[in-house]
């Protein structure tokens, strides 16, 4: 019988859905439709992280949002189709009072609400996740890599490892996800990280040759690539330190590649979180530091590890300062500027020698140990970097262009009714075209790269080629879309030409008849939710939004507030960034 590989009992999964302040034209109001709830290939955006913790036999998920988003993706987990469809049990959510779209990952894992739901040893990862990869053999490398076994281990100092959920003294290390940008499907300045890696301890036994622990290595250094070119900038130099280099004299630097914000932690990283107010960021800050922390002499201490991952010292200092007499001391007996022979007769001795014996003498109890406190290891962060060569698909669609390009490349997945289930991509909708014998004969549709949701019209002499409808949308007579993305209730014209466009939902886009040049043109656009784009209007690289009341600044002469959009991601200072 195979073994069978399931997650240990107690893991859970906290989805962080966070502002997308890289999608104001569709997320300008929270509490109708968060980030979470953008359509990616006509289902949720938070359906790919909740199936893929499904999928690898994680099923206690909490999903944190701000509070103003709460009734809506509540809703949503009752009331639409593909979150209803998932797996039971459901998801719990937490809506923190104090969390709003502003706070870091950091504030957001030490508010109390979110300390009190995490038990057990956890994964953390965004809401914008879209990944194909087996997450249980993930999980499984991590394990095997980190030595998990279970409930019976303890620490070096005999101390059991695990408390009832997970484990709550540093044993295991941590395990993030980077993916390659380059290649199909890349976009041109998409952001990147920087990240320093070493390689790891050769095993013993190999692993099998499919296992992704040949992709394992440890990280020592991470940072985006805009922040390290930035202190380059300032510095006028590469920001390598010395102890790397004698530390580890091969490391490998990589620039081309992405932190999906996957992370599985052990129980006591929540400790350290909570113990370093300093800490905004989990991808910049607990990464970037806990990572220095392995290399960098004292930062552990500094960060205050050493009383979460060894705290029989902290007890052994405690008992062995309860033994220190009363006595009086001579306090200039112990000063260091007392007179020590240096020279190189036999008589000299180490200055540590010589202070232990003054100590000694100066009335100090024998049971004092004096030797320096041991070295504090520091459990390795370790990251799984995707091979250059993998066709499982990993992105965190964190911008407009990424839910474009993510949607149409979901579109060319081959659906369950062509391949069957057992073959297809677990991405794969039932069917391409949900009501084919609705499309009439004089109109073209590619079937290979759309997707055509429920209750889509589609009117005579249309072309759509490269495209993804929703649900209730009309395309009419003519229309002409290329590479679009249409959101729920979208109303396309007679001819009106579409391409490379994001339509929020239940817009509207006013056709006519095609005579001379006047006609509705469209390339490179994102209009809001409930918009109206007139019959006739050209525009290229614009965002049509509703203007505030009271106020003309970017209004055009439409009543649309336009700008260029650009492919900046969510900030890290923002929660959604993990």
């Amino acid at each position: 019988m195979p073994h069978a590989t399931l997650p240990a009992p107690g893991f859970q999964a906290l989805i962080l859905c966070g502002p997308g302040a890289s999608f104001t034209t569709f997320t300008s109001t929270p509490q109708d439709i968060p980030k979470a709830l953008l359509p990616i290939a006509n289902r949720p955006m938070v359906w790919y992280p909740l199936e893929w913790c499904y999928r690898m036999g994680v099923t206690d998920i909490t999903i944190i949002t701000p509070p103003e988003s709460l009734n809506v993706i509540e809703a949503a987990l009752s009331q639409n189709p593909h979150l209803t469809s998932l797996p039971a049990p459901r998801p719990d959510i937490l809506a923190p009072k104090d969390l709003t779209h502003a706070s870091g990952t950091g504030d957001l894992f030490r508010m109390p609400e979110v300390q009190a739901a995490i038990k057990s040893d956890f994964i953390v990862l965004p809401c914008d996740l879209v990944c194909e990869l087996d997450g249980t053999a993930l999980l499984d490398a991590w394990m095997v890599q980190e030595a998990a076994l279970g409930a019976t281990a303890t620490s070096d100092a005999g101390v059991p490892a695990t408390s009832a959920g997970g484990e709550a003294i540093g044993r295991r290390g941590g395990l993030g996800l980077w993916y390659q940008t380059k290649g199909e499907g890349s976009i041109k300045g998409q952001e990147t990280d920087f990240i320093a890696t070493t390689p790891l301890q050769p095993s013993v036994v190999p692993p099998p040759s499919d296992s992704l622990i040949h992709h394992l290595s440890n990280l020592v250094y991470t940072a985006p690539t805009d922040t390290l070119n930035d202190i380059i900038e300032g510095r006028k130099c590469f920001p390598v330190r010395h102890a790397l280099i004698r530390r580890f004299p091969q490391v490998r630097m990589l620039t081309t590649y992405r932190d999906s914000h996957i992370y599985l932690f052990p129980y006591w990283v929540i400790e350290m979180i909570k113990n370093n107010d300093r800490f905004e960021s989990i991808a910049e800050d607990v990464l970037g530091w806990w990572a220095k922390a392995g290399w960098q002499q004292g930062l552990g201490d500094k960060l205050g590890l050493r009383d979460i991952l060894r705290p029989t010292d902290r007890l052994k200092d405690g008992m062995e300062s309860s033994q220190i007499l009363e006595d009086n001391i001579d306090v200039s007996r112990l000063s260091t500027t007392w007179p020590i022979r240096t020279d190189d007769s036999k008589d000299s001795k180490d200055p540590s020698t010589e202070l232990a014996s003054r100590v000694k003498e100066s009335g100090i109890a024998k049971g004092v140990d004096l030797s320096p406190a041991p070295n504090l290891t520091i459990p390795p962060m370790l990251a799984y970097v995707q091979p250059s060569d993998s066709s499982p698909l990993i992105r965190r669609v964190d911008t407009a262009h990424l839910l474009l390009t993510v949607s149409l490349k979901l579109a060319k997945l081959p659906s369950i009714e062509e391949v069957g289930k057992d073959d297809a991509s677990p991405f794969a909708h039932q069917a391409k075209i949900a009501h084919r014998d609705a499309i009439p004969k004089r109109c073209r549709v590619e079937a290979e790269n759309c997707l055509l949701a429920d209750n889509v019209i589609v009117e005579e002499k249309c072309n759509i080629k490269e495209s993804v409808i929703g649900p209730n949308c009309k395309i009419g007579e003519g229309a002409r879309l290329l590479r679009c993305l249409l959101m729920e209730g979208v109303e396309v014209g007679p001819n009106a030409q579409l391409t490379d466009c994001i339509l929020g939902r239940r817009c509207k886009i006013e056709g006519g008849a095609a005579r001379g040049d006047e006609k509705t043109v469209l390339k490179d656009c994102e209009i809001q939710d409930g918009q109206v784009v007139e019959w006739g209007t050209e525009a290229k690289n614009e965002k049509m939004m509703r203007f505030d009341i009271g106020s003309d600044d970017g209004e055009n002469e439409d009543g649309f507030a336009t700008d260029s959009f650009h492919g900046e991601g969510d900030s890290d200072a923002g929660m959604s960034s993990t």
